[in-house]
């Protein structure tokens, strides 16, 4: 293994053992232009995402930190991660598939939040490097696992394209009628990881739709439209601009934490996000085949611990854009369906673009 620093000022040491008996190590992908993505095998987690910015100096754009150590006691175990079975939060931790109930970990607030107490983000991926640019990871989650029902297999490929891209494509199949909702938790400062706030950043989503909670997260139901609201992002705003106004939404999650409910159709890979940090010149564009995008804006990070290279972390120090299905939707037979059957493969794709301007 590789004892020299990544790009990103990573030691790929520091991030080799064992975890539940299986290897864990730092994968590290590179691109033509040079750029640089590390993946960790626990969790699936990018680890550094170190794209150009507007003069050609490698910026790590997401949050993480500096060794297996620090991810395995992490205040923020999903860093980076992929979340699953069920990305999300699933109402009281309960739903009915074919006339059986299904119970799960309540493990936020009354609900069931990412698949549980040990979900995909804490588990070891058999990882497979194919070539100098593309990471596969796979894993099998035996039904009966964090109370899902159904063995199911997952297969993922992370790439990062000589257009600075990096590509995440899933697949899964299932021996007995399951849900699935996978989803990547990357934690974004496109000014760099460290910088203390995303507010600055401008932000268009092609959503003209939003789906309102109830203080613990969970959608009520009927999309409602974002004109009017601080949810409004089909034209450009700053994500700090509104994030203190007096509405209701924003102090249920301490600012940003919904699902925008993406114009597009459901399968079909389109442009759901654009992001631009005015310091860096980096804009990142978001294009996904889900239905829907998580925004939540860190409201809930504490800066008590040092990430990577010694940097605090504080509250809004990094935009998640979680591309998925909607929360909850297994009780939400309105919702675009989760389940998955025998004979199905689940499949879907997101694709986060970078360029600087």
């Amino acid at each position: 293994m590789q004892t020299n620093l990544t790009k990103s000022g990573l030691t790929p040491a520091n991030f080799a053992g064992t975890v539940d008996g299986k290897p864990v190590e730092l994968y590290v992908l590179t691109n033509k232009n040079g750029a640089e993505a590390t993946v960790l095998n626990y969790g699936a987690k990018i680890v550094s995402l170190s794209v150009p910015d507007k003069n050609g100096k490698l910026t790590d754009v997401v949050l993480g930190h500096n060794n297996l150590a620090e991810y395995l006691n992490s205040e923020e175990p999903y860093f980076g991660a992929v979340c699953g079975r069920t990305g999300n939060r699933i109402a009281k931790g309960e739903f009915t598939l074919d006339g059986v109930t299904y119970k799960l970990a309540i493990n936020n607030g009354p609900n069931n939040l990412h698949g549980g107490i040990k979900g995909f983000n804490a588990v070891v991926w058999d990882a497979k490097q194919t070539d100098g640019q593309t990471l596969e990871l796979t894993y099998l989650a035996k039904d009966g696992e964090e109370g899902f029902p159904g063995n199911l297999n997952v297969k993922m490929i992370y790439k990062l394209t000589d257009n600075n891209a990096f590509d995440i494509t899933y697949e899964a199949t299932t021996d007995k009628a399951t849900i699935i909702n996978l989803t990547n938790h990357s934690y974004f400062n496109l000014s760099g990881e460290g910088d203390p706030a995303i507010n600055d950043h401008v932000l268009v989503m092609h959503a003209s739709n939003y789906l309102p909670t109830d203080d613990t997260a969970i959608p009520y139901g009927k999309p409602e439209a974002v004109k009017g609201t601080p949810f409004d992002f089909t034209t450009p705003h700053t994500i700090g601009e509104r994030i203190e106004e007096d509405f209701e939404q924003l102090h249920f999650g301490k600012g940003y934490d919904h699902t925008m409910v993406l114009d597009k159709k459901d399968g079909e890979l389109a442009l759901a996000v654009e992001c631009y940090s005015p310091k860096t010149g980096i804009q990142m564009n978001i294009l996904t085949t889900e239905p829907g995008v998580q925004i939540y804006t860190g409201n809930w990070m504490t800066g008590n611990f040092e990430g990577k290279h010694g940097h605090r972390y504080p509250a809004r120090a990094a935009v998640c854009f979680e591309t998925q299905h909607f929360p909850d939707s297994i009780n939400k037979p309105e919702y675009p369906s989760v389940i998955l059957r025998p004979g199905e493969v689940f499949k879907s794709q997101t694709v986060h673009e970078f360029s600087a301007k």
